[in-house]
């Protein structure tokens, strides 16, 4: 099943109109309790990604269902090139982006600047390990899993790595990563996509 795709804006239109869709699934779905709870939970935590992203944009959400593995999608078209995001940054005290900080304010990083630049030159290294599939051509196509993420701090954190146990501390800490099966990236040129998967009991 694939429920209709809804328009959310960063500004937070149309938000409400997506949980209550969530809410829609787990009624038509019978899903209850802690299951039903969780999916708004991850949706929420989305939707206040999508909310936090740099400068005004749009986005497409939508659920897919399928053996009992439920698929929250938030896709978006990068808007901002290097000059606009260079003139927010000069704004900011430190120059930097100072609230991309714990899972989710890493992962809108990919939303707020896409494939606009060479994607290691802005993201955490930490984030790094869990993407794959670099594209020859100009527009970069990334790939990146919260399982393969969890899986290299891992090791880095058996290795007393500091900077991994700190990003390790974080992913504990998020909402998502604690209730998600699976979180991914995928960057197409300047579409920029989520997906969120829970697998219910």
């Amino acid at each position: 099943m694939k429920t209709d795709v809804i328009v959310v804006s960063s500004k937070g239109s149309r938000m409400e109109t997506a949980l209550a869709q969530v809410d829609k699934v787990a009624a038509y779905k019978g899903l209850k309790g802690k299951n039903a709870l969780h999916l708004r939970l991850l949706t929420e935590e989305m939707m206040g990604m999508m909310r936090s992203i740099t400068g005004e944009t749009d986005g497409k959400f939508w659920i897919e269902d399928a053996d009992g593995v439920y698929q929250l999608h938030l896709q978006v078209v990068t808007r901002m090139d290097s000059q606009k995001r260079n003139q927010l940054l000069a704004a900011s005290s430190t120059g930097k982006n100072d609230s991309a900080k714990g899972l989710m304010g890493r992962l809108r990083d990919f939303f707020d600047r896409g494939a606009d630049e060479d994607i290691a030159s802005f993201t955490s290294p930490l984030l790094l390990p869990g993407m794959y599939g670099e594209s020859s051509t100009p527009t970069l196509d990334w790939e990146w899993s919260m399982m393969e993420y969890e899986d290299a701090l891992s090791y880095r954190v058996k290795q007393n790595d500091s900077a991994a146990k700190e990003a390790w501390d974080e992913l504990e800490k998020s909402v998502v990563a604690r209730v998600a099966d699976d979180v991914r990236i995928s960057i197409k040129g300047r579409t920029v996509e989520m997906t969120i998967l829970k697998k219910m009991a």
